[in-house]
């Protein structure tokens, strides 16, 4: 390290979640000039799980600011400089390293050192002596010699692509065909370059990374590369429609219709939610089962509970006694505990209950998780619940409280929903939706009254949990609800 890059230390973009790629700086506490001590925190970004403030890992001046805000930035990318011997006098500071990102182009068979570690907070990316992989070949590059590209292919479990052979003089009557515009998705002879995260989209969506024509920089397979080798070729445009006039309606991308239009970028939470949703459905067969059930007895200990010196200062609603009937019915069923280990071919038991409760926040649904919220007591229950639903407001979810979720509540009642079909957290075994209570004609002891009602729906994971099971859990949680004295008996 040089004398200047010892005095001026960059802060790198550090992977605060696990296995990110990429954040946006939501805002700088901090500007040139400024002073900051070892821990002070000065900026605060948004991750594909939540939001996350960043302390500084040096003390000194902040000497420059490199992105601005509402920029996303790649981990291990330089974000801010800091210059640590401000007393020293004028000095020019070094230029930011970029990224750790793919290798600039070189022979295939050009073997250095080239590669990643986990990122650690304040360090970026290390170099490790893994060599780098065989560089996807770029559209219009010189073809490989047949046989090279055959050996290669063979080492890389991809089947040969054989060089164009020669055309034959064509015919006026047979003229040869035009050559394509664009250059087809073939199989590579060497591996694709992808990102981890973009490798597990295609394996979740069936796709062949090698078939995946790449537009990212230096020949890597993006995420939009995956969805659009996964979505269908649109169908043929009829020869009437491809006829009329250009001028009948205003083009997409017309002034016209962007003045009646608000884009918003998809990114962050939005954007991960949306993924993981996808991977979830795509992935996990659904099974989801309803039940209606009254609550009455329920909605009056919940105005009892309220009153309870024991529960003082706490939140009590009708979701705490929902969550606590969801974890006597999983205790009293332990088998819906589970995960689907693909890679393994396991079902992994879970001897415990990580609760996620999905919040509705400005920046998109998050699902954080009480974890061990089956050792819990009520009142405990109680504090994690209130505590949780109001740090997932404030936005300051930490990455961890999402992480290990074994099971979630999704509370549709609020919004006036009376239920509906939710899909599963990634990697979770079932979600149960609560609706809204409401008044309804039921009967009751032989007649007809009004009753506080509710409809719940429980989705699973059909490779974990049957039928029976599903069915079991979704009437014990009903039982409790109906009767919450089971929530004393049963426990």
């Amino acid at each position: 390290m040089t004398a200047a890059e010892q005095r001026f230390r960059e802060f790198k973009m550090p992977d605060v979640g696990e296995g990110l790629t990429e954040a946006e700086i939501l805002k700088w506490y901090v500007k040139p000039g400024d002073t900051v001590t070892d821990g002070q925190v000065i900026c605060e970004v948004e991750t594909a799980k939540a939001a996350v403030e960043l302390p500084c890992p040096y003390e000194g001046v902040v000497h420059a600011v490199h992105f601005e805000e509402g920029a996303t930035v790649d981990v291990g990318t330089s974000i801010i400089a800091v210059d640590t011997d401000p007393g020293a006098g004028p000095a020019e500071a070094p230029a930011p390293a970029a990224a750790a990102g793919p290798a600039p182009a070189a022979d295939e068979e050009d073997a250095e050192p080239q590669g990643r570690q986990a990122v650690l907070v304040g360090y970026g990316a290390a170099p490790s002596s893994t060599k780098r992989r065989a560089r996807k070949p770029q559209p219009g590059a010189p073809e490989r010699e047949p046989a090279a590209a055959a050996l290669q292919a063979e080492l890389n479990g991809h089947a040969a692509v054989s060089a164009p052979a020669a055309p034959a003089p064509a015919t006026p009557a047979t003229p040869a065909p035009p050559a394509p515009s664009a250059p087809a998705a073939v199989p590579a002879a060497g591996r694709p370059l992808a990102k981890p995260p973009v490798r597990k989209l295609a394996k979740d969506l069936g796709i062949d990374l090698a078939t995946v024509t790449p537009t990212g920089p230096d020949g890597v397979i993006t995420r939009e590369d995956v969805h659009a080798a996964a979505a269908p070729a649109p169908a043929a445009e009829a020869p009437a429609a491809a006829a009329a006039p250009a001028a009948t309606a205003p083009s997409p991308g017309s002034e016209a219709v962007r003045a009646r239009e608000t884009r918003v970028p998809i990114k962050g939470v939005r954007k991960a939610t949306a993924q993981a949703m996808v991977n979830s459905a795509f992935t996990a067969p659904h099974v989801t089962e309803f039940i209606t059930v009254d609550v009455t007895r329920t909605m009056k200990l919940v105005q009892e509970l309220k009153q309870d010196p024991d529960m003082a200062g706490l939140r009590v609603n009708p979701l705490l006694l929902v969550a606590k009937a969801l974890l006597v019915a999983i205790k009293r069923n332990p088998e819906i505990s589970a995960a689907w280990d693909e890679e393994n071919q396991e079902i992994v038991r879970k001897h415990y209950v990580n609760l996620g409760i999905a919040a509705a926040t400005p920046r998109g649904l998050i699902v954080p998780n009480i974890k061990d919220a089956d050792a819990k007591t009520l009142p405990q229950l109680a504090a994690a619940l209130g505590e949780l639903v109001t740090t997932a407001r404030e936005g300051k979810t930490a990455p961890g409280d999402m992480a290990g979720g074994t099971v979630t509540i999704t509370n549709v009642g609020v919004f006036g929903v009376d239920t509906g079909t939710p899909i599963l957290n990634p990697g979770e075994p079932a979600i149960l939706a609560f609706g809204a209570v409401k008044l309804q004609p039921w009967v009751h002891k032989g007649k007809v009254k009004p009753r506080q009602v509710t409809t719940l729906a429980l989705s699973f994971d059909h490779r974990l949990v049957d039928g029976e099971l599903g069915s079991k859990v979704l009437a014990d949680i009903a039982a409790i609800l109906e009767q919450p004295k089971r929530l004393i008996t049963w426990a």
